[in-house]
């Protein structure tokens, strides 16, 4: 692909990126305000709800100003890298984030590393073994996998593993690796299981349809070794296994807000939870942000590596 090719293809899913984070945004500012309850109820409590209480509440947090004009205030802040201060916590939602992220980011990446080295070897054994026992309980597993929500799945792992055998941690984060290794491995577990399903399918079905094509029995009428076949029919499979990887990604992501709920792990997801339920809108904000933020970026890969493993792809080039 050209350098030109390339700008523009850049340039269009910016673009586009940029109009779904605002979109979304502006969606989840005006959900939030159309919720039952309000914010000065909450930062109150039980105490006495005076008019002089409620009206200071408003002006310190602008909530006297219109709803569009709230959000464009908030809007302004983002560019200039100012989320703002968590209406429930009253420090800044940029530290508040960046204290949790790391966490957020390390369940994900276990939970994703898991779910590769599970589901791409089933899949393509499934694919090799097509049609026989093996090859029915593989499928068996992963749609099972698929159906059952990660946060179902955590409790049930919780109740064997940490109450019932006592090999895991059942909450807190742990300290060193090795020990947050083991608190981790159950919360990405949880995650993983569906993700490698969604691997196993996505894997099985890619390779069973290029081991029927003409190029693999050709090979195989040469005598090539079914290691090189598998080769030339695994690297021509990328493409969908690529689509996979990334809805695993974003499903990962997700995925850590009700399980670190369920595991009392303090990361962006238990702080998602928890700033809805108070209806704190700057963090719920910034949250959203960051979320749609990383997805976008985890397609943007995936594109880019489409085009990497295989050169024929050619974004926005016309045919000769």
């Amino acid at each position: 692909m050209s350098g030109r090719a390339w700008a523009l293809f850049l340039a269009r899913r910016l673009i586009g990126t940029l109009v779904v984070v605002v979109i979304l945004s502006a969606g989840v500012f005006t959900l939030l305000y159309l919720a039952p309850g309000s914010v000065e109820q909450t930062l109150l409590g039980t105490r006495p709800a005076s008019p002089e209480s409620i009206a200071a509440i408003r002006v310190r947090y602008h909530l006297d100003e219109s709803l569009p004009m709230q959000y464009l205030r908030w809007l302004n802040g983002v560019f200039h890298g100012n989320f703002g201060t968590s209406i429930r916590a009253g420090g800044s939602v940029t530290d508040m984030i960046a204290a949790r992220l790391p966490l957020t980011l390390a369940l994900a990446g276990y939970g994703t590393l898991l779910a590769i080295v599970t589901g791409l070897p089933l899949g393509i054994i499934g694919a090799l073994r097509r049609g026989r026992s093996l090859d029915r309980g593989v499928v068996a597993i992963s749609i099972a996998g698929m159906s059952a929500p990660p946060f179902a799945v955590g409790l049930v792992l919780l109740l064997i593993f940490a109450v019932g055998l006592d090999w895991f941690p059942a909450y807190g984060t742990g300290t060193g690796f090795a020990d947050q290794l083991a608190h981790l491995t159950l919360p990405a577990a949880a995650i993983a299981i569906g993700a490698a399903g969604l691997l196993v399918r996505f894997t099985r079905t890619a390779l069973v349809g290029q081991l029927d094509q003409d190029y693999v029995v050709f090979a195989r009428a040469r005598g090539l070794s079914r290691r090189m076949v598998l080769g030339y029919a695994m690297r021509n499979s990328l493409i969908p296994i690529l689509t996979a990887s990334g809805l695993i990604l974003t499903t990962t992501l997700v995925g850590t807000v009700l399980v670190e709920v369920a595991f009392a792990l303090p990361g962006l997801g238990s702080l998602l939870v928890d700033s809805v339920t108070f209806k704190d809108v700057p963090v719920v904000q910034a949250l959203s942000l960051l979320l749609t933020l990383l997805i976008a970026s985890i397609n943007l890969l995936v594109d880019v590596a489409y085009a990497v493993v295989d050169p024929r792809i050619r974004f926005g080039a016309q045919p000769s």
